[in-house]
């Protein structure tokens, strides 16, 4: 991570992609700390494409491990709707959803 809210990885194919990071957050049950993070592409729906993945803070490394199981998946999926409840709140706009996928 770069300490700019962006950050680079590379795909199989050796191509390069900036994500913007959304948030991070660390979970005392899972023990883990987690990144959620887009390419700001849209899906097929008009829909943000948002990732999410294990981080490992406090190293240079941009290592990102996958979501492991459904209730990780579900601590991530709340927080975002919390988030878009507020930005909606805010900005009296019904917008665009985010769609989650794992790295």
């Amino acid at each position: 991570m770069d300490g700019k809210n962006q950050f680079k990885l590379r795909d199989e194919y050796g191509k390069e992609t900036v994500y913007d990071v959304l948030f991070t957050f660390d979970n005392e049950e899972t023990k883990k700390s987690y990144i959620v993070y887009t390419d700001n592409s849209l899906d097929d729906k008009g829909n943000v494409q948002v990732y999410a993945s294990v981080y490992y803070p406090g190293t240079d490394s941009t290592k990102l491990d996958p979501i492991e199981t459904e209730k990780e998946w579900q601590v991530i999926e709340k927080i975002l709707e919390t988030i878009q409840e507020e930005v909606r709140a805010q900005t009296g706009d019904s917008g665009n959803s985010t769609e989650g996928n794992a790295a």
